[in-house]
């Protein structure tokens, strides 16, 4: 909840400073235009979507780096659909892997794949047979 009265405290902030350096008319200009490259973005979502399911299928990332990135693309273009400034130039960054990708880490854990449990009760061996013929 604190970052979030942070969040809104620093949107507000920083979008009454700059629009009253701009202007009405300017503002309204860079809300609709950050908003249609939002929806332009999440349009052609499918075309990143793509390119990182290929990456993942020839090992290029792990699934960490996949959810990464599709969840960074996704949270920027979100994030230039709403208004401000503050969220348009965080949605911008996340629109970069790498910026997106240290966001994402930053707040989420490692992934770890599972193990398998080790059984102590497995005697490892090896079989000789005794013949006559062989000696």
């Amino acid at each position: 909840m604190i970052y979030f009265l942070i969040y809104l405290f620093a949107e507000v902030t920083l979008t009454v400073e700059i629009a009253s350096k701009i202007g009405g008319l300017a503002t309204f200009l860079e809300i609709l235009g950050s908003a249609f490259l939002g929806i332009f973005i999440l349009m052609n979502f499918r075309h990143a979507l793509s390119e990182n399911l290929e990456a993942l299928r020839t090992r290029q990332i792990d699934v960490q780096g996949f959810s990464n990135r599709n969840m960074t693309g996704l949270l920027g273009a979100l994030l230039l659909i709403l208004p401000g400034f503050l969220s348009d130039i965080i949605g911008i960054l996340l629109q970069f892997s790498f910026i997106g990708t240290l966001i994402i880490n930053r707040f989420t854990r490692k992934y770890q794949p599972p193990t398998q449990p080790k059984d102590d009760h497995v005697i490892d061996a090896e079989i000789i047979e005794h013949t006559t013929t062989l000696r």
